[in-house]
C-alpha cells in the first residue's frame, strides 16, 4: 500500500538530501578555515561514539536495508571505507538513488512481517511497527548525531539545514 511507501521513501529521502547539504557545508567550513577535512570526517562528540563518518555510514545502511526489507527488495552494498567528504556525499547519493528504484506496490499496508537481527536476538515485527519505530528513529538519530558533530566543531548550519526547506 503506497501509505507505507510514502512514509517510508520520501522521509527518508529528505533526510539524506539535508544530511548530505549538512555534510557539504562541513567541506566547505574545512577549506573555509584551513582545517584537514580529516579532523571532521574523524570527529565525535564523545570518545566512546561513533565519528562523523561512521555515523554517515549507519544512517545510509538503516535507510537502504531498512527499507529494502519493507519492500522485499536486494540492498546495494557499501564497504564502510569512505575517509573523505565526497566519498560520504557520494555514499549518501547511491543510497538515495537506491531508494528512488524503490515502488509503492512493492509496499504493503505494513502488516508484512519483517525480521531483523538486533544485538541480542533477531526480531519479527509487523512492517509498520518496524519502520516507525526501528528504522526512522535510527535514520533520524545517525543523521542528528552527523549534524551535531560538525555542528559542535564550528560548522555554522542550523535547524534549518537539518530539516531542508520548507516546500
Amino acid at each position: 500500500m503506497p501509505a507505507m511507501y510514502d512514509a517510508a521513501v520520501p522521509t527518508i529521502t529528505r533526510a539524506l538530501t539535508n544530511l548530505i547539504h549538512v555534510l557539504e557545508k562541513g567541506a566547505a567550513h574545512a577549506e573555509a578555515k584551513k582545517i584537514e577535512p580529516s579532523v571532521l570526517v574523524n570527529a565525535r562528540l564523545y570518545p566512546d561514539m561513533f565519528p562523523l563518518s561512521k555515523q554517515v555510514q549507519i544512517a545510509s545502511d538503516v535507510s537502504k536495508i531498512g527499507t529494502a526489507r519493507l519492500a522485499q527488495a536486494e540492498p546495494p552494498k557499501y564497504d564502510d571505507d569512505e575517509k573523505t567528504f565526497a566519498e560520504l556525499i557520494e555514499r549518501v547519493k547511491k543510497t538515495i538513488a537506491f531508494l528512488g528504484t524503490l515502488k509503492p506496490e512493492q509496499f504493503e499496508d505494513g502488516s508484512r512481517a519483517v525480521t531483523f537481527p538486533t544485538q541480542t536476538d533477531p526480531r519479527t515485527w509487523p512492517g509498520s511497527r518496524y519502520l516507525f519505530q526501528r528504522v526512522l528513529p535510527n535514520v533520524f538519530f545517525h543523521c542528528a548525531t552527523a549534524y551535531d558533530i560538525l555542528r559542535h566543531n564550528g560548522v555554522e548550519i542550523g535547524k534549518a539545514d537539518f530539516l531542508g526547506p520548507l516546500d
